[in-house]
């Protein structure tokens, strides 16, 4: 008798399978921002000061060309031209620019006109008078420039260019002995004293409104770098083509092809000029050696 062989069982195994470990894809970092604004006046609203339209050659050209070096190294510039350039309008700019940057990002603003002086009202000042920019249609007191540095955040990067007279210290007194053609960016003394009394009100409201100078850079979080025309007993030129010291900064960057950090570059620039204007290297804020240490213009 033949007896069937039963087929054996066969048993089905389902394995596990475990996803593969594969690390997890880093978000990308976020490239680093610069802004930039440029600020240029070959003069101003005579209805304000006192009938001065303070005529100057070279500031428009100076902002055309220190907004072409932005450019070239990647700045989304904004530029303000003489009646463009009032009060409102460079406030609005600057806060906007504060509103956008992060840490690391970069703010280049560059000044190019006069420098005047006021009475210190709200005693931040050794010598009693606070330094300004003559904007178009008024003064920008430094306590305000400093107050606005306040708004960036903390590990933005602010570079400030000025081409123009900034002491209310030389501005007591119209020095002698320039050459003949030589104009400096300063407002006459006069003029200075003419447009306080006439808008004195204005004047000593907006330094009540601020925090002094001291208190607003020790509040600033951002890093600051401020490279002048001159230094605070002397006076920035102005000039055919461009001031004296824009003249000189071109021709140090050379096209971008100046390599170094911001002390050896406002080094190089005051290399090329006379005694009478050395320009000045002045931080505040929160100092950043890696920021000194870069190439000027770097995002």
């Amino acid at each position: 008798m033949t007896t069937a062989r039963k087929p054996s069982a066969t048993a089905t195994t389902t394995k596990a399978v475990r996803p593969s470990r594969r690390p997890a894809a880093s978000a990308p970092s976020r490239a680093r921002v610069g802004l930039s604004l440029h600020i240029g006046l070959n003069k101003v609203n005579p209805a304000h000061y006192g009938g001065w339209d303070g005529s100057l050659n070279a500031c428009e050209a100076d902002a055309n060309d220190m907004e072409a070096i932005a450019r070239a190294k990647g700045f989304a510039t904004t530029k303000r031209l003489t009646a463009a350039a009032k009060s409102a309008t460079i406030i609005r700019d600057i806060r906007n620019a504060a509103a956008k940057l992060k840490a690391g990002d970069i703010f280049l603003l560059t000044y190019s006109g006069h420098g005047g002086q006021l009475p210190d009202t709200n005693g931040d000042e050794p010598d009693r008078q606070d330094e300004t920019w003559v904007l178009y249609d008024r003064q920008l007191v430094d306590d305000e420039i400093y107050a606005l540095f306040g708004a960036f955040a903390k590990g933005v990067r602010i570079f400030v260019l000025s081409d123009s007279c900034h002491s209310g210290t030389v501005a007591r007194v119209m020095p002698a002995g320039l050459d003949a053609g030589q104009v400096p960016r300063l407002m006459p003394p006069s003029v200075a004293a003419k447009t306080y009394e006439s808008h004195r009100s204005l004047y000593d409201k907006i330094q009540a409104s601020q925090p002094t100078r001291a208190d607003s850079t020790k509040g600033t979080l951002a890093s600051v770098i401020l490279i002048s025309g001159c230094q605070d007993n002397q006076l920035s030129l102005d000039g055919a083509r461009n001031g004296l010291f824009t003249a000189n900064l071109r021709a140090v960057w050379d096209g971008g092809r100046f390599t170094g950090s911001y002390r050896r570059f406002r080094d190089r620039i005051a290399s090329r000029m006379p005694a009478s204007q050395t320009p000045n290297y002045f931080v505040a804020g929160s100092p950043s050696a890696s920021f000194a240490a870069q190439t000027p213009f770097s995002v």
